[in-house]
């Protein structure tokens, strides 16, 4: 049953990245969806540039706007992280990011040895922050030009999901892009292909230490509609969600922490059912005692 349950979000993933990647013809002829539904944010992690997107990655709204001329604020783009975030929180990483699903499949090729965590993950995960503040919001805003116009500096340097999902289908399907690729392009594959890798041997190292729009989410976990609750008196400590968890939180301490994907593992790990999803509203059980959120 827990497996059944999880290949579920996996079901999930897939068809929402079906789904908001399906401008087929933008992958035959190596162009870019321009229709109207462009200008809607998706709330995963999805490259403007993908041939096939049909909506925006909120992160490379977010740079568009702070970095356009005469606009330094967007009500809809901080709107609508606000909006997914109080409802969602990183639910969004774990079910609905098309780069977390491929993280995920990566993570299951069979390997000698898989790391819980690499050599200074407490400080790796600061990262995510960095990039949020300075390649996300400060160096588009004060980093401009001549026009006093900014770039998008976290999807050109950083981002290799662009990199995956847009970048080489465009260069591949495009003998002219292919002549103009230099340097840039070169390095943004260099930090693909370390994180696929990486992928591999550990859960998820971009969404645990690059990804600003998980940085973003995960600050609505504690407070969000949808998080993890935790029954206290069903709970014996006993370590098997700790255990379950790919991104080495403890579940049983912080059921609702800033890095949670929601993915539902330690759920399905706990023998006691003390731990469940729930929405505000919920009513409590008899003798039940939660976890202070």
């Amino acid at each position: 049953m827990a497996e059944k349950r999880k290949s579920i979000r996996h079901w999930v993933q897939f068809a929402f990245s079906v789904f908001t990647n399906g401008y087929l013809a933008g992958f035959a002829g190596g162009r870019i969806f321009t229709g109207r539904a462009k200008g809607i944010c998706l709330p995963g992690l999805n490259c403007y540039s993908c041939p096939g997107a049909l909506g925006s990655c909120p992160i490379g709204a977010l740079q568009s706007v702070l970095g356009s001329r005469g606009y330094h604020i967007s009500f809809y783009v901080f709107g609508f992280l606000m909006l997914i975030g109080a409802v969602l929180g990183r639910f969004v990483c774990g079910w609905l990011c098309p780069f977390g699903l491929i993280q995920d499949l990566l993570h299951k090729i069979p390997f000698p040895k898989k790391y819980g965590k690499i050599p200074g993950d407490r400080w790796l995960r600061l990262m995510k922050w960095g990039l949020l503040i300075g390649f996300v919001i400060l160096l588009p805003l004060y980093a401009v030009d001549a026009f006093g116009q900014g770039k998008p500096w976290f999807c050109k340097y950083v981002c290799p999901s662009g990199t995956l999902l847009a970048g080489l289908p465009l260069v591949l399907s495009n003998p002219s892009l292919r002549q103009s690729i230099g340097w840039l392009f070169a390095w943004k594959n260099v930090i693909l292909v370390s994180l696929l890798l990486l992928s591999v041997i550990v859960y998820r190292p971009f969404c645990r230490y690059l990804c600003p729009l998980g940085a973003i989410y995960g600050l609505f976990n504690p407070i969000a509609f949808c998080r993890i609750r935790l029954d206290t008196d069903a709970c014996t400590s006993c370590g098997a969600c700790r255990k379950a968890c790919k991104l080495d939180i403890s579940p049983d301490r912080t059921p609702n922490n800033i890095e949670c994907i929601r993915c539902g593992d330690c759920i399905r790990s706990c023998p006691h059912q003390a731990l469940s999803f729930t929405f505000p509203g919920r009513q409590q059980k008899p003798g039940e005692k939660l976890h202070p959120q």
